[in-house]
């Protein structure tokens, strides 16, 4: 009697340690866990496509580029601008040159540097936080 039911908590126990190891959360948008930089409600999000093709909104600036996910929370991240040429990226559309202080460029440049420098990921909930570069950046589902 006790073999039958020592087999069905390990059984148990495999089906949850096989549940938690998620995958990267794709096709909807993560926004950073940050206050945004007034006078803008803008805050830093990623996008990432099934296929790994990813949009990095900056604080003022958005790109493109990839990021690959692998299950035991290895990452690498891709930005098709390196940090040095966010300048010459357009703004969105509805941001307009003069709402783009030097300050907020400047926390381009270290927002992308940190998420190119990110080697893990791992999940906790609906939260995802890259790690392994200068800070860690926590990131949650954008809610509207």
């Amino acid at each position: 009697m006790r073999l039958p039911c020592c087999a069905a908590i390990m059984m148990g126990c495999f089906a949850i340690g096989t549940a938690s190891a998620q995958d990267f959360p794709r096709d909807r948008e993560l926004l950073l866990d940050a206050a945004p930089m007034r006078p803008s409600k803008r805050i830093p999000g990623v996008t990432v496509a099934a296929d790994g093709r990813a949009t990095f909104d900056l604080w003022c600036r958005s790109i493109g580029g990839r990021i690959e996910a692998a299950p035991d929370g290895s990452l690498t991240v891709t930005p098709e601008t390196p940090a040095a040429g966010l300048a010459q990226t357009p703004l969105p559309d509805m941001q307009g040159p003069g709402q783009c202080s030097d300050r907020r460029q400047q926390a381009d440049e270290a927002l992308l540097a940190a998420l190119i420098q990110s080697s893990r990921w791992q999940a906790a909930g609906a939260a995802v936080t890259l790690s392994g570069g200068p800070q860690p950046l926590r990131f949650r589902p954008a809610t509207n």
